[in-house]
């Protein structure tokens, strides 16, 4: 982000799709917007919208909503759209290869550029068309191609092991696949997605719905 907002966690994770349902309502031909209309397509309540918008200051004007394309160039100026990252894999099993073939074809400020295995040579070998090494020589392509944001999908007695090597190397957070609690200094940020647990969730709750 280019300004320094002091904004909780819960309306961070919430700015990605913010921007993709104003991308959506641009695309759609509309000028303006209400918080009701925002809610609507989103499916949160209006209330938290502006609590969330209000974070940044007066982005919308009572009586008129919110100006469709000011907002597009907003939170497009506040996630850094028009700057690309530079994503780099930590492992190619089933998942890893799966990241490999979607690239975030949708999204064009993300890219995987470079990805690591111990199955691969230290020369490389294109997957995807993306280079994929050995892990012997991370530290190396991980500056060669000035990747910053790491997706870990190695086997979970690794994941500590190259967590400490990231944090080494100067890496100020990760995206994990694995089901692992990774232990880290405080300055280092992991974001767990852990499919079992989701699904697990998801199980509970529709075998446990109410009829």
């Amino acid at each position: 982000m280019k300004e320094n907002y002091r904004i909780p966690q819960a309306t961070t994770k919430r700015l990605p799709l913010y921007y993709r349902f104003i991308q959506n309502f641009a695309d759609a031909g509309k000028n303006r917007i209400s918080s009701k209309e925002l809610s609507e397509a989103m499916q949160i309540d209006s209330a938290t919208i502006r609590r969330d918008f209000s974070y940044f200051g007066p982005l919308g004007k009572k009586g008129y909503g919110y100006d469709v394309q000011k907002l597009l160039v907003f939170f497009r100026g506040v996630l850094d759209q028009d700057q690309r990252m530079n994503v780099a894999v930590i492992g190619i099993g089933n998942l890893g290869h799966a990241l490999l073939k979607y690239n975030f074809q949708k999204n064009h400020n993300m890219k995987i550029v470079v990805a690591f295995d111990t199955n691969y040579p230290m020369e490389g070998q294109l997957v995807n068309g993306v280079p994929v090494f050995h892990p012997d020589v991370m530290e190396e392509k991980f500056e060669e191609f000035k990747a910053e944001l790491p997706i870990l999908t190695v086997p979970a007695r690794s994941a500590q092991f190259m967590t400490d090597r990231l944090i080494q190397m100067g890496a100020k957070g990760v995206l994990n696949f694995t089901p692992v609690r990774l232990q880290v200094p405080e300055t280092f940020r992991v974001h767990t997605i852990d499919l079992s647990i989701e699904l697990q969730t998801l199980s509970y709750f529709i075998r446990n719905v109410e009829e």
